[in-house]
């Protein structure tokens, strides 16, 4: 077993079984994550507002209060990557939970191989640092927009203000780093093979258009190249 450090990304977990909750935080130091588990939605939340975690795996089922809305809290207050891990498989749950800020959906029962192989590729998509983006530099301009990476917050020049989540936030950044550039879904995503069925990727393009775009109906900054993938139409400028 790794012994993991304080460099190790740290992981939040949410599950009210105790066997289920121990098989994960058992499986994560094995792997050589460092973990911390609750039992309930409002002891992930009280935690979070003391330590942000790198990544947090929900159950939606929970004693408190629904999973769903410990994700939405977590996206609006404490941004971070996350993974629902539940007994829920319906549609509607699968969706709702990407479309407020979940970078992956695992149903139970879950090989734990599976969910490590999930979690490095969620983590590995919040770690890769941009390749155009200079050194140092933490704010970008697009389209009239100012994108603050550290605030993961938008400000268009006529005032308004939005705030993205961590996956909405790291998506824009990929598209920023390569701006009128095709990108498929595989690159946005960074994966080199995507199941032809997840639509995560079409969910947060969906996301930030309603966010970016006067009409997100008829965009004008993120193009859909019918086909190929997404295009970010606008001149970028990095920002100290």
């Amino acid at each position: 077993m790794t012994t993991p450090d304080k460099d190790t990304p740290l992981i939040f977990v949410v599950e009210d079984e105790a066997d289920i909750a121990r098989l994960i935080a058992g499986t994560l130091a094995e792997y050589g994550f460092r973990s911390e588990t609750f039992g309930t939605g409002r002891a992930l939340l009280s935690r979070a507002r003391r330590e942000q975690p790198e990544l947090a795996i929900l159950d939606l089922g929970l004693p408190d209060m629904d999973g769903l809305q410990v994700l939405r809290e977590l996206q609006e207050n404490h941004p971070c990557a996350a993974l629902i891990l539940t007994g829920r498989d319906g549609l509607t749950d699968r969706v709702l939970g990407l479309e407020l800020g979940a970078d992956d959906y695992l149903v139970k029962p879950f090989e734990p191989r599976e969910l490590v192989a999930r979690v490095r590729s969620i983590l590995r998509r919040y770690q890769k640092a941009p390749a155009s983006e200079p050194a140092g530099h933490s704010a970008v301009r697009f389209a009239g927009w100012h994108f603050d990476i550290g605030r993961l917050s938008l400000t268009h020049e006529d005032g308004r203000e939005v705030s993205l989540s961590a996956a909405e936030a790291a998506l824009l950044q990929t598209l920023l780093k390569r701006p009128n550039k095709i990108l498929t879904r595989e690159q946005l995503i960074g994966e080199r093979e995507l199941d032809p069925f997840d639509r995560s990727i079409d969910v947060r393009i969906s996301r930030l258009r309603r966010k970016l775009e006067d009409d997100p109906q008829d965009p004008k900054i993120i193009k859909t190249v019918y086909g190929a993938g997404y295009l970010l139409c606008a001149s970028v400028e990095w920002l100290g």
